[in-house]
């Protein structure tokens, strides 16, 4: 993240150096971390699921950690950590002074955007599925593909909130956004996982508990704006939840 001024609606970033600027840096990077947990919603699409999954998703985590390392690096050596504070697009200004080959860089970022994209909308477009099976969200959502047993419609529906996000709100507002999502959930799935009666050697129970405060911690360290909508919108959800948990009651006891 850069503190340099930053663009019109972006709250302005905590003081240079600051514990607190490092947790809400460290809660933005979460969102770049996200993917590999989208992985894990793919079971029905893979072969040998229990081997496979878990493989993907270190190899995943290593690759993405080796690349985000290597591109920090880089940085360093051509900016220094005064150059990369200074401005808000440091891989492009590397670009600019390595003969302007600004252009390869803003080609890569689009490539990785797309790529990041198709990711979120197999993830999500899977957990969409998963809804509408339980009739949480519309059951036209579940249908599946008949040739690669693909969730279509969810996908689709997914990738068309995504544009409309994009088009109306800043790059970094969504961010934001996706970030405070994503560490309540996984603060949910910690929880969650304590319930669980077998568990691998590598899975204590006090790893859950200190995902768990570590994931609160981020997502309340990240700017007002995301918290303050998202707080709302999970209670939005929240409600909704109950109002149909309570009709499908009413129905099942006329």
């Amino acid at each position: 993240l850069s503190f340099a001024a930053p663009p019109a609606g972006i709250p302005a970033p905590p003081p240079q150096g600051s514990a607190f600027g490092a947790l809400r840096a460290a809660g933005f990077l979460f969102f770049a971390f996200a993917g590999y947990a989208r992985i894990a919603t793919l079971g029905e699409e893979v072969r040998r699921p229990r081997r496979t999954i878990p493989l993907a998703i270190l190899l995943a985590l290593g690759i993405a950690v080796a690349v985000y390392l290597a591109v920090a690096l880089g940085l360093l050596h051509h900016l220094g950590s005064a150059g990369i504070a200074a401005g808000a697009t440091p891989l492009v200004d590397v670009g600019k002074s390595a003969g302007g080959a600004a252009f390869v860089v803003v080609i890569g970022a689009a490539a990785a955007s797309l790529g990041s994209l198709l990711a979120l909308i197999t993830g999500v477009g899977r957990t969409t599925l998963a809804m509408a099976r339980q009739r949480d969200l519309p059951p036209q959502l579940a249908r599946i593909g008949a040739r690669h047993s693909v969730p279509f419609l969810a996908d689709l529906a997914v990738a068309a909130v995504v544009v409309v996000l994009l088009l109306t709100a800043n790059v970094l507002t969504v961010v934001g956004f996706s970030s405070f999502s994503v560490l309540i959930y996984y603060s949910i799935t910690n929880i969650a996982a304590l319930t669980l009666p077998e568990r691998p050697w590598h899975a204590p129970r006090w790893l859950n508990l200190l995902g768990f405060a570590g994931c609160l911690i981020l997502a309340l360290t990240l700017p007002a704006r995301s918290v303050l909508t998202m707080l709302a919108v999970l209670a939005l959800g929240c409600a909704g939840r109950l109002l149909v948990v309570r009709l499908r009651i009413r129905r099942a006891r006329a």
